[in-house]
């Protein structure tokens, strides 16, 4: 997949593609049935299938205060976009003067000289251009076909959408995030050292911060972690949260991987939560920390078949 920062980045010859356009946070089933039909629609005309997409996510932009959100940052979007069969992702800054253009230069900039676009797909509530006055129909307007997809239902009749994901993540309910993704979900990041604590109690873990990754319930979960450099995935019990004990002042994922004791500092390493076991609790004394983690790792490996 070739990705693209910019348009400046783009050749000037650039290929004639299909584009779906959106978001495209989760890349949840819902979205991808919005890809299938631009892939599909790509394939038929014998063009590109090219990807229009954005950062930071908007609501960053116009809400800086709230909360992480995202469910996938821009490493993990890409890996899932790439999965999918995406020949080009061109992913934009949106910033204020993004926000700003008109509906017309939207259209004349970035889709006709930016990305030579001969067919757009996006879903029936995409507006663009300033006050988001731009509608699909503008698109059809200025010479360039269109689909517009409907809003996609799953097996319990709900709509499949970003903003499900996040309440089943913040109830800790992977099983329904999964369902509606349609994919594991997952965490990445470096792996940094901690205050040692772990270690000390006989359960070191390799530590990673949330960043802008939508924080889950907070608690003891059983999970998969893949280190970098390896191919094999690996049991976990994984506390993310701050852990009241230590009182640590932002959330991280500390995950202590079963029968594992190499350094690895500096590596990136994805945590798959696979069940929440309990929520995080502050505990009288260090024995009856160390006591529950004994629980928590034998009901984690058993929840695992470790």
């Amino acid at each position: 997949m070739d990705i693209f920062t910019s348009l400046e980045s783009l050749s000037e010859n650039t290929e004639p593609m299909v584009v779906a356009i959106g978001n495209f946070d989760g890349v949840h089933r819902g979205h991808q049935v919005l890809l299938q039909k631009a892939k599909d629609e790509a394939a038929v005309k014998d063009i590109k299938f090219g990807v229009l997409t954005f950062e930071p996510h908007p609501k960053t932009l116009f809400r800086p205060e709230d909360r992480p959100t995202r469910i996938t940052p821009p490493y993990v979007k890409h890996w899932r976009l790439q999965e999918f069969g995406v020949g080009v992702l061109v992913s934009l800054p949106f910033d204020w003067d993004f926000a700003s253009q008109s509906a017309d230069e939207f259209i004349q900039k970035i889709l006709k000289d930016g990305l030579n676009a001969k067919h757009v797909v996006v879903g029936d509530d995409f507006r663009f251009g300033q006050m988001r006055k731009g509608t699909p129909e503008d698109i059809k307007a200025a010479g360039i076909d269109v689909t517009i997809v409907e809003k996609v239902a799953g097996d319990d009749a709900q709509i499949l959408s970003s903003s499900r994901v996040r309440s089943a993540l913040r109830a800790g309910d992977l099983k329904a995030a999964n369902d509606i993704l349609g994919w594991e979900w997952e965490m990445r990041g470096t792996v940094i050292k901690g205050d040692q604590r772990g270690r000390e109690l006989g359960y070191p873990t390799a530590n990673m911060n949330m960043d802008e990754t939508i924080h889950p319930a907070y608690g003891v979960y059983a999970a998969m972690v893949q280190i970098e450099g390896e191919d094999e995935w690996r049991g976990a019990a994984t506390n993310i949260g701050i852990r009241p004990m230590f009182e640590v002042p932002t959330a991280q994922v500390e995950s202590f991987i079963f029968d594992f004791d190499d350094e690895i500092y500096g590596k990136t390493m994805r945590v798959r939560p696979v069940e929440r076991l309990r929520s995080e609790a502050k505990f009288n004394s260090l024995d009856d920390l160390i006591a529950q983690m004994d629980k928590d790792c034998a009901k984690a490996r058993k929840v695992l078949g470790l």
